[in-house]
């Protein structure tokens, strides 16, 4: 399964590559493209990836601008199909399997301070998101944008203060290869002082990788797929683990951005789903999800991004 969802995105990518060479000679060439996203004066002006700061699973590259605020819900519903889907939860609807409200506030344009709770275990972050690098036409071909994470369960029985706290620390490398198709590729480190889930052999730390697309279907919608894999010798498929994915239709309007998603995923949160999901399609255990972004700028005078690419 991994190997053919990691050909998929290599092959999409490379067609978007090669349809830029090809169109290298006309007038309405991939550059054009990327310069309409941006400021015509600025060629060096910072390249639009993602239309938003989420996608299905992941964070994007994309940070809020200066003084501006963006208000997060984020839910996800109970499980389809199988022993626990179906008629007798309305496929899910009248479950939950988790709730995220998040902030995330601009300091400057690049460094975001951000604050959330998730249902799961009371999970409670505060996260600062920072744009080390963005892409633009004529320097750089990619993007670079670093988070760094602290979680606390303020609720539970732990042994000490720290064994309550989980850390996560991720590069984000994206790049947008056209007017249509933008990719970005996540490396990720989790350390939980108490195991996730709580059982020997689940170690503390470990390493994870995720990937995620964005395909433009019109001017103010899109397709997302996201990805994530834990490399741990416990998370394995004969321990019960499933890789989380992702697919999701988000929709722009106005300063909101909305995404509708399916994913195995229970887990909202970074530290949750890469540390414990045990969901499998192909037991019927995925489940509809939906991500509301509301923009509120507090500058008075600069327009969310979102509304005019």
């Amino acid at each position: 399964m991994k190997k053919y969802i990691f050909l998929l995105v290599f092959v999409t990518a490379s067609t978007s590559l090669m349809a830029q060479k090809a169109d290298s000679a006309k007038t309405n060439n991939s550059a054009d493209s990327l310069l309409n996203s941006m400021n015509k004066d600025d060629k060096n002006a910072p390249v639009v990836i993602f239309k938003a700061s989420r996608l299905v699973l992941s964070e994007s590259s994309e940070t809020v601008k200066k003084k501006n605020l963006n208000f997060l819900v984020i839910h996800r519903f109970g499980d389809f199909s199988g022993k626990n889907g179906g008629g007798q939860t309305f496929f899910g609807l009248d479950a939950v399997a988790d709730v995220y409200l998040g902030l995330e506030y601009g300091l400057t344009d690049d460094l975001n301070i951000d604050i959330g709770r998730t249902t799961i275990g009371g999970l409670a972050d505060l996260e600062l998101k920072y744009a080390l690098l963005h892409q633009t036409v004529n320097s750089s071909p990619l993007a670079i944008t670093l988070i760094g994470e602290a979680g606390v369960r303020p609720y539970g029985s732990f042994t000490s203060t720290g064994d309550r706290f989980s850390y996560f620390a991720q590069a984000i490398f994206a790049r947008k290869f056209s007017s249509d198709f933008s990719l970005q590729v996540a490396p990720s480190i989790v350390q939980n002082n108490t195991p996730i889930p709580p059982v020997p052999g689940s170690e503390q730390q470990f390493f994870a990788l995720s990937a995620a697309g964005r395909l433009k279907v019109s001017k103010h919608m899109g397709i997302i797929v996201d990805y994530a894999h834990s490399f741990s010798s416990f998370r394995t498929g004969a321990n019960g683990f499933s890789d989380p994915l992702g697919v999701g239709l988000e929709m722009i309007t106005g300063g909101h951005v909305f995404t509708v998603n399916i994913t195995n995923s229970r887990g909202i949160q970074e530290i949750n789903y890469l540390s414990n999901t045990q969901s499998d399609y192909s037991r019927g255990q995925y489940r509809i999800g939906f991500t509301i972004s509301r923009m509120f700028d507090f500058n008075h005078k600069q327009t969310y991004k979102g509304e005019n690419n």
